[in-house]
């Protein structure tokens, strides 16, 4: 893997944090365990072999059945078949593709949590699971089969699978057998041993990995919201005073502060900002940006502070204390932090796609000298109408999704796993909610762009400006009616591609 510090990231006894995870992603970084992460790994194993010489009785997943089967005793001579069972038996999932950039956080996640040494398993897995993220190995994971409680058990069933030289990967650009893979790779498949299987299958790195992936994008769409809310609020001709630093002192919420003040700093210099106003008042879309954009701050910063106790934590079962002479059954696999942090999430990623959608309605509304549907001759043309009601119909299914998946349950395991979180729906929830929100803020970026060439000759801020300027050279102003769609897509990719600064990070 090479020496090159910058282009290897050190799986270690260290806390990873958000801003780690996005720059690992980011710069394609390698994986390697620390020296101390590699001997925590082998003295675990080391001392869990000891303990089934040691110890006649069964004890839960290592020498018994799973599940309602716990108390089903395995001879020593089938302790290595059972965990290939287990791994094979549970790779039960359906539905829709895990996107690669889902499975990979999987791996990572997986390999951070093993390597902490309470889990049990060989130093050689742990080694493949590296190999499998480094070669971009990336194996074919459902999102149906985890109801987020003994761990994800079907999607990371699918994730273990490869390690068996089973299931199918993704693999030089195309989806192919493991087999396949591993020929051309020169690798042999791992043998697993007592307990492994489950260290594979319990786990919330299916549930995490989504959560991590949405947090990330979210805190994009925290900036972006706020970025294209004051474009609208500019080219709607709006107050700046409800962003006057007085009025949030006084209620002195993070995150409504934060907007308020970014909303502010995105004004400076406006020549429209300035201009008198023959109004006193915004509607609340744009009047109440800092609360509304600030509570949805406040989600993220709840929910992130939930994540980093996750994926900084061991969630399989049983757990093996080796200085403590302990092997203990219970419950880290249960996904209930996250199914309700998720749910939450969702929420507030739903709340700012029906703000933005309120304030593009404000534009398209023939309001404050702008002509209706944004179109020079509306009549004729039907401009920027229906995009509105692309708009209005994604935020209406963003209410539907962002009902809780976490207040349900259903009984499992013959009443064994008799409650459970259902995070795992709450993460795909979540997944699409995020996708939804950024095809509504493209959809009000493309309204407030086509409002603001409207205001000319008047000029807004420089710093927004340089955003409009490059903005319409890829969705150019709309003078007759034309195939919107593409206007939207191209929209969505314009903020797909806006550079992202690690301060967004901070919200």
């Amino acid at each position: 893997m090479g020496d090159n510090k910058e282009l290897t990231y050190e799986i270690s006894s260290e806390e990873i944090d958000l801003e780690q995870i996005r720059g690992i992603l980011e710069d394609n970084k390698k994986l390697r365990l620390s020296h101390n992460a590699r001997e925590k790994i082998i003295a675990c194993r080391n001392y869990l072999d000891r303990k089934i010489e040691e110890v006649p009785r069964p004890i839960y997943g290592i020498n018994t059945g799973f599940g309602s089967l716990c108390n089903i005793k395995i001879a020593g001579e089938h302790l290595s078949a059972l965990q290939e069972n287990l791994v094979m038996s549970h790779a039960s999932g359906t539905g829709d593709l895990v996107p690669a950039p889902i499975v990979k956080l999987m791996l990572l996640l997986k390999i951070q949590s093993l390597s902490y040494g309470y889990s049990g398993v060989q130093l050689s897995t742990v080694e493949r699971l590296i190999e499998l993220y480094n070669h971009n190995v990336l194996p074919v994971v459902y999102t149906q089969g985890s109801l987020g409680a003994s761990g994800d058990l079907a999607p990371l069933a699918h994730l273990a699978l490869p390690l068996l030289g089973r299931g199918e990967v993704y693999f030089e650009g195309e989806r192919k057998k493991t087999t396949e893979a591993y020929q051309k790779l020169g690798w042999k498949p791992v043998s697993l041993r007592s307990k492994e299987g489950l260290a594979l299958l319990n786990g919330t790195q299916f549930m995490s990995a989504y959560g991590v992936w949405c947090m990330l994008e979210a805190y994009r769409i925290s900036y972006q919201a706020d970025l294209i809310g004051a474009i609208s609020l500019e080219a709607f001709n709006g107050l700046s005073e409800p962003f006057h630093e007085l009025i949030h002192k006084v209620r002195p919420h993070r995150g409504q502060i934060l907007t308020a003040k970014r909303i502010l700093s995105f004004l400076e210099g406006s020549e429209l900002n300035q201009q008198p106003k023959n109004h006193v008042q915004d509607p609340y879309s744009f009047r109440c940006m800092p609360q509304v954009h600030g509570a949805s701050k406040g989600v993220l910063a709840h929910v992130r502070s939930v994540f980093r106790t996750e994926i900084n934590g061991v969630t399989d079962n049983p757990n093996v204390f080796v200085e403590e002479d302990e092997v203990l059954s219970g419950g880290n696999f249960h996904g209930q932090p996250l199914a309700l942090a998720l749910d939450y999430l969702a929420m507030a990623l739903s709340e700012w796609s029906s703000i933005s959608e309120r304030r593009t309605y404000q534009l398209i509304s023939g309001q404050r000298g702008l002509p209706a549907f944004l179109i020079n001759d509306p009549g004729l043309h039907s401009g920027l109408m229906i995009p509105q009601y692309t708009a209005a119909g994604i935020v209406s299914q963003n209410k539907q999704l962002a009902s809780p998946a976490s207040v349900d349950s259903i009984v499992s395991s013959n009443g064994q796993e008799d409650h459970v979180s259902m995070g795992a729906n709450a993460a795909t929830k979540l997944y699409k909610v995020v996708e939804n929100t950024k095809t509504v803020l493209a959809i009000e970026l493309f309204n407030a762009a086509q409002a603001l060439h409207f205001r000319r000759p008047l000029r807004t801020s420089d710093r927004l400006e340089n955003i409009y300027e490059k903005y319409v050279k890829v969705v150019p102003f709309v003078d007759h009616d034309r195939i919107f769609h593409d206007d939207i897509m191209r929209s969505r990719q314009f903020l797909e591609e806006m550079p992202v600064d690690s301060a967004m990070l901070n919200d």
